[in-house]
C-alpha cells in the first residue's frame, strides 16, 4: 500500500467514535487538557516509523507477539502478550467503542442503547469478514476523507456560533448548570480549562505524570499495539511505512480543535444537558448517573447542524466506529489463531482458522456488551479518561519490554519475563483495587477510597510499572546467561542490517514446511544474499511465517535441503 493510504488508515484506526465521544466529553469536562494525548501521539508515531519499524519489517514480523518470539525465544513471552492484548482490546476499546457508537445513535434517532450497538456489529462484521485487511485500508482512506471534513465543518459552524476562539474563553468558565447539588463544586469548570500540562498535584493532568507515566502507556499503543503497526507493515516499503507515520502525525494535529474545542463550545450552548450534575437529571438525559459530558458531540451535530448536514455527520460517526471496529475484529482474529490457538492445534487448517478466528470475535462482542455498564459508570462517565486508566495499569510494563528488546541487545527471555511478571501482579492488584473501591460517580459522593488510591494518581502509578518492569528485567538479564547471536539477527536496531545469515530457522505455515532464501538482507539498499544456512532442525519451528519482504519460499524434501546446503541454492519446485 502507498504511504498516503496507510497514514489515512494510521489516523482513522485510531479516531473511532471513542474520540468523538470522549475527547468532545472530556474537553466539555474539563478543557483542552485532554488534547496532550493527540499531541504526545505525534512524536510516538514518529517512534514508531523511524525505531520499531525499520526493525519489524527487517525481521520479517506480521504480529507483535511474533517479534517477542523471534526476538528472545521460547512461547511464554508471546502468548502473554497476544492473550494481554487480547484482554485490552476487550475491555478499552472493543466495550468502549460499542457504547459511544451507540450512545450518538441513540441520541440522534432515539433508538434503544443495544438495539444500536448490534446493527452497528452486524455492519462491521459483514465488511470485516469478507474483506479483510486489505478492505480494511482501502474504506479507511475514504472514511479519513469524511471524518475530517465533516468534524471540521461543525468545528466552523460552532465557532461562529459562540463568537470565535475569544468568544470560547470568555464564556466557558461561566457554562454552569443551574441545577446544581447543595454543597459541592461539581457544577464548576475547571479554572485550569485552558491549561494542558498542569500543576503536579491536579487530579487530572498533572505534567510529570503525563510525561513520564502516560507517554509509556502510549508507546504500548503507538510502537506494539498489533492494530497500529499491523497497517504500517502494510505499507510498501520502509520508506512508505515512514511516510504514513509522519502523515499521520501531521493529522493528528486537528482533533484538539474538531473534537475537544467542540466539546468545550457544546457545553456553552447546551450547559444544563451536557454539564448536568444532579444524578436523577443525568439519568433522564443520557442515562446515565455518573455525568452527560459524554453527549457534548452529539448534541452539537443535532443542535447546530442543518437537516442535510446532520446526515453526513451520522456517516462521520458510522464511519469512525466501523473503522476503529473492523480494526480490532481483524487483529484480535490474527493474534488469536496465529500466537494462541495454533499453538494448541499445530495442524489446523487454514479453514479451521477462519472458523476458529470468527467464533472468537463473536465472544469478544458478547463479553464486550456485557461491560458497557461498567464504562458508562466510571470516571464520572468520561470514557476516554477510562481508557487511559485501565491501560496505565496494564500496557507500561509491555512499552518497558519492546524497548528493551530493540535498543538493549544484553536484555533476554527470562529478563522480559520476570519483569513483565512482577510488573503484572503490581498492575493487577491496582486495577482490582480500582474496582472494588470505585472512584465517586456521582456529584456530592464520598471518596472512601484507600489512601493508596485515593493519593496516588494513575499515571504516577503508571511510571512505577515502568521503571518496576525495566529494573528487573535488566538485573535478570544480567544475572543469567546472554541469548545467542542468532536471537540477535536483525532484532535489534542495532542489528537490523546484520549480514550474518546464521541460523535460519526451518518455517512452518499452517503446517507446510518451507525454507526462506534471496532474503532482502538490506531494507532500505534492497541488497540481497541468496546464502542458505546449513544447520536447519525442526526444533527451530516455531509456527512463524518469517521474512515477509521479499523472499522466495519453496517447499523441499530431506533431499532437496541436502542439495540446497551443498550448492548454496535452493532448487526449483
Amino acid at each position: 500500500m502507498p504511504f498516503y493510504m496507510v497514514g489515512a488508515s494510521l489516523f482513522v484506526s485510531n479516531i473511532g467514535s471513542e474520540h468523538f465521544i470522549g475527547l468532545a466529553g472530556s474537553g466539555a469536562a474539563g478543557g483542552i487538557g485532554v488534547g496532550a494525548w493527540e499531541f504526545n501521539a505525534i512524536l510516538l508515531l514518529q517512534l514508531l516509523g523511524w525505531v520499531f519499524l525499520p526493525v519489524y519489517i527487517a525481521c520479517g514480523i506480521f504480529t507483535m507477539p511474533q517479534y517477542l518470539s523471534k526476538r528472545f525465544g521460547g512461547s511464554r513471552l508471546r502468548v502473554y502478550f497476544a492473550v494481554l492484548s487480547l484482554v485490552l482490546y476487550v475491555f478499552t476499546k472493543l466495550s468502549v467503542d460499542l457504547y459511544t457508537g451507540a450512545l450518538f445513535i441513540q441520541q440522534s434517532l432515539g433508538w434503544d442503547l443495544y438495539l444500536s450497538i448490534i446493527v452497528l456489529i452486524l455492519i462491521t462484521a459483514v465488511l470485516t469478514i469478507t474483506g479483510g485487511l486489505a478492505a480494511v485500508i482501502y474504506t479507511d482512506t475514504l472514511q479519513a476523507a469524511l471524518m475530517v471534513s465533516g468534524a471540521i465543518a461543525l468545528m466552523i459552524i460552532g465557532f461562529v456560533e459562540i463568537g470565535g476562539y475569544d468568544g470560547l474563553v470568555r464564556k466557558y468558565p461561566g457554562a454552569e448548570t443551574n441545577l446544581t447539588v447543595p454543597n459541592t463544586t461539581c457544577h464548576e469548570t475547571s479554572p485550569n480549562a485552558f491549561v494542558m500540562l498542569r500543576d503536579p498535584t491536579d487530579e487530572e493532568m498533572p505534567w510529570p505524570g503525563f510525561l513520564f507515566g502516560q507517554t509509556p502507556g502510549s508507546i504500548w499503543y503507538w510502537c506494539a499495539d498489533q492494530v497500529i503497526v499491523q497497517r504500517a507493515l502494510a505499507a510498501k516499503s520502509l520508506s512508505h511505512a515512514q511516510g504514513a507515520t509522519l502523515m499521520a502525525g501531521f493529522i493528528k494535529i486537528l482533533p484538539l480543535f474538531i473534537m475537544v474545542m467542540p466539546g468545550m463550545i457544546s457545553r456553552i450552548l447546551y450547559t444544563d444537558q451536557v454539564a448536568c450534575v444532579d444524578p436523577d437529571v443525568c439519568y433522564e438525559v443520557c442515562q446515565a448517573y455518573a455525568g452527560c459530558t459524554n453527549i457534548a458531540y452529539p448534541k452539537l451535530v443535532l443542535g447546530l447542524m442543518p437537516n442535510a448536514a446532520r446526515g453526513l455527520m451520522m456517516a462521520v460517526m458510522i464511519a469512525a466506529l466501523m473503522s476503529d471496529l473492523d480494526s480490532i475484529f481483524n487483529s484480535a482474529s490474527t493474534l488469536f489463531t496465529i500466537d494462541v490457538y495454533k499453538r494448541i492445534r499445530k495442524r489446523a487448517t487454514v479453514r479451521e482458522l477462519m472458523v476458529v478466528g470468527r467464533l472468537f470475535v463473536a465472544v469478544m462482542v458478547v463479553v464486550g456488551i456485557c461491560w458497557v455498564p461498567v464504562v458508562k459508570e466510571t470516571q464520572g462517565g468520561q470514557v476516554f479518561i477510562y481508557i487511559q486508566e485501565i491501560t496505565d495499569y496494564l500496557a507500561p510494563p509491555i512499552a518497558a519490554v519492546f524497548l528493551l528488546a530493540v535498543l538493549w541487545k544484553r536484555c533476554n527471555e527470562k529478563g522480559a519475563f520476570w519483569g513483565l511478571m512482577v510488573a503484572l501482579v503490581a498492575g493487577l492488584t491496582r486495577l482490582i483495587l480500582t474496582f472494588i473501591y470505585r472512584a465517586p460517580g456521582q456529584c456530592g459522593e464520598e471518596d472512601t477510597r484507600p489512601s493508596i488510591l485515593a493519593d496516588v494518581q494513575y499515571m504516577y502509578f503508571a511510571i512505577l510499572l515502568f521503571w518496576l518492569t525495566t529494573i528487573v528485567a535488566i538485573v535478570v538479564s544480567l544475572a543469567t546467561p546472554p541469548l545467542k547471536p542468532d536471537k540477535l539477527h536483525r532484532t535489534t536496531f542495532w542489528t537490523r542490517h546484520d549480514k550474518n545469515m546464521c541460523n535460519i530457522p526451518m518455517l512452518e505455515e499452517f503446517g507446510r514446511k518451507i525454507v526462506t532464501s534471496d532474503l532482502q538482507l538490506d531494507v532500505e539498499g534492497g541488497k540481497k544474499d541468496a546464502n542458505i544456512q546449513a544447520d536447519i532442525s525442526d526444533e527451530q519451528t516455531d509456527g512463524d511465517v518469517e521474512f515477509q519482504a521479499e523472499s522466495k519460499e519453496k517447499t523441499l524434501t530431506s533431499k532437496e535441503q541436502k542439495y540446497a546446503v551443498e550448492n548454496k541454492e535452493a532448487p526449483a519446485v
